[in-house]
């Protein structure tokens, strides 16, 4: 667990007040983020490595899985079609359409890293002292590096504020989430702290895979690092063949990677009056990823 839930505040909040004018600092953030991610899910996987009773606990983590998904998922999509139906935007490109499975196959590259970190731990006997510390010392550096990439994503609190529909869409996500996550919980018999945390993770499957992994373990960390993996390749496959009557279901469902992952098929099969709606529920959605896992962790510490 951590030592101090503002320790993990801390580094989050300091580089969110950093603003980078120069691209190519831009463009080296953006990749330590990227290598850091791949650190600490290798980790992970040699984590998962070392439970006892390991065949039990990948189980654990698929019914995990796919009970928060289904509970999750029927929850935003109950209400999301009411943003549908009271705000209507027409969606609407002509755009060639996006290689989705290419860019699926970029998402399937961090589960190899887990199971590289798996398979390895398991042939190989060796044993990395101190990797929780290892673990959570990179986890404090990829905050401080997230921080500064929302503050410089180039969106004011007035960008924000007026977009009224990405508001909208970003709230029903987090309180249908919430829903789900509480359903969850009942149906898994564990802690409602927990699978709050859990459900806050809003479609961003590495740092919810991370930061819950960290907090509650290596099953729990599996497990939510593919449950939001999940989310986002169902978004990839069914916003093409959703977005043009549904719109703002299909932003909403794409969650906190609306604003990158998922961005580029919004924008081609939707059009461009999606892309701003998109920005900003995305952007809301990844600004409270830690905020409220983090939250609901220190109730539960």
């Amino acid at each position: 667990m951590y030592s101090g839930v503002f320790m993990i505040f801390l580094p989050l909040v300091l580089g969110y007040f950093i603003t980078l004018k120069n691209e190519d600092w831009h463009q080296k953030i953006n990749k330590a983020v990227s290598y850091l991610i791949y650190v600490i899910l290798f980790f992970m996987g040699l984590s998962l490595s070392s439970l006892d009773n390991l065949g039990s606990n990948l189980q654990t983590i698929a019914l995990f899985t796919f009970t928060f998904f289904i509970c999750i998922g029927t929850c935003n999509v109950a209400a999301l079609p009411l943003v549908d139906k009271w705000l209507p935007i027409e969606a609407h490109s002509k755009a060639a359409s996006l290689p989705i499975y290419a860019m699926a196959l970029e998402s399937a590259k961090l589960i190899v890293v887990v199971g590289a970190g798996l398979v390895i731990g398991l042939l190989v006997p060796f044993h990395i002292p101190f990797i929780a510390q290892i673990s959570e010392s990179i986890l404090l550096l990829l905050l401080f590096f997230i921080g500064i990439q929302l503050r410089n994503s180039g969106l004011t609190l007035r960008q924000i504020i007026l977009n009224k529909r990405g508001m909208i869409i970003a709230t029903i996500i987090v309180v249908t989430s919430w829903v789900g996550g509480i359903i969850a919980s009942y149906i898994l018999n564990i802690p409602m702290t927990n699978a709050l945390a859990m459900s806050s993770g809003f479609g961003w499957y590495s740092l919810a895979g991370i930061l819950m992994g960290d907090a509650y373990g290596p099953v729990y960390g599996g497990a939510s690092f593919m449950l939001e993996l999940l989310r986002e390749l169902v978004a990839l496959i069914t916003i093409p063949m959703l977005i043009r009557r549904y719109p703002c279901t299909s932003i909403g469902y794409a969650g906190a990677t609306a604003m990158d992952f998922t961005l580029p098929v919004i924008q081609n099969t939707g059009g461009v009056k999606c892309v701003p709606i998109a920005i900003v529920s995305g952007f809301i959605l990844s600004l409270l990823v830690p905020i409220l896992m983090l939250f609901f962790v220190s109730l539960g510490a």
